[in-house]
C-alpha cells in the first residue's frame, strides 16, 4: 500500500490516492474509437496488434502494416470526417461496436453516412483482428451516385472499387512508408 501511494502522485499529481485507486484504465477498443474521433492514425495504429488482420467490404484482407497505413491514409486525405461510436459489448478477447462515420469522398465529392458494425479480437491486448461489416451497395449510391445507384450492388463495381482503394493504399504505402 505505501508504494502504491507513493506512486500515485506522480501518475496523476494532485489527485488523491482514493481517487485514482477507483480509476478504470481506458480500454483499448476505447482508445481506438476516441482516437479515431481526433483523426490521430498513429494512436490507432498502435492499438494493433503486429499480427493483426482487417477486413471490410472495400479492404477486404489487410495485415497490420496495410491497415495502420490505411487509417493513415484516410484520416489524411479526407477534411471533414465525423464519427461517432457505441461499444456493444467488450470483454477481454472480443468487443463489438456499432460505428457511424459522415464524410465526403473525394473522388466524386459526395457525401456519405455510413453505418458500420465492427467486430473485434484481441490478444494481449491489442487488435488482432477487425471485421468491419457495412451494406456496400447503401455506401455505393451516396459515393458514387448514379452509377453505384444502379449497379452498386454487382460484383463488377465492389471489385473496381477495391482495386481502386488498394491502388490508393499502395501508392500511400510507397509515399509514407512508416505507419507507426
Amino acid at each position: 500500500m505505501n508504494d502504491t501511494i507513493r506512486m500515485c502522485p506522480k501518475i496523476l499529481p494532485g489527485v488523491t490516492v482514493r481517487t485514482v485507486l477507483y480509476l478504470q484504465p481506458m480500454s483499448t477498443i476505447e482508445r481506438f474509437y476516441a482516437a479515431f474521433q481526433q483523426r490521430d492514425w498513429a494512436t490507432m495504429g498502435a492499438c494493433y496488434h503486429d499480427d493483426a488482420h482487417f477486413s471490410d467490404p472495400v479492404f477486404p484482407e489487410l495485415d497490420s502494416k496495410e491497415v495502420r497505413a490505411m487509417w493513415k491514409m484516410l484520416l489524411t486525405s479526407g477534411t471533414d470526417l465525423r464519427i461517432s461510436y457505441s461499444v456493444i459489448e467488450e470483454n477481454t478477447t472480443f468487443g463489438k461496436v456499432r460505428w457511424e462515420a459522415w464524410y465526403t469522398f473525394s473522388r466524386t465529392k459526395r457525401p456519405v453516412h455510413n453505418i458500420i458494425t465492427s467486430t473485434i479480437e484481441m490478444k494481449d491486448g491489442l487488435i488482432i483482428r477487425q471485421t468491419d461489416v457495412f451494406d456496400f451497395w447503401r455506401w455505393s449510391r451516396q459515393a458514387l451516385g448514379l452509377s453505384g445507384a444502379l449497379l452498386g450492388w454487382s460484383p463488377l463495381v465492389r471489385t473496381k472499387v477495391r482495386e481502386m482503394a488498394a491502388k490508393g493504399l499502395r501508392r500511400a504505402m510507397l509515399e509514407s512508408p512508416r505507419t507507426e
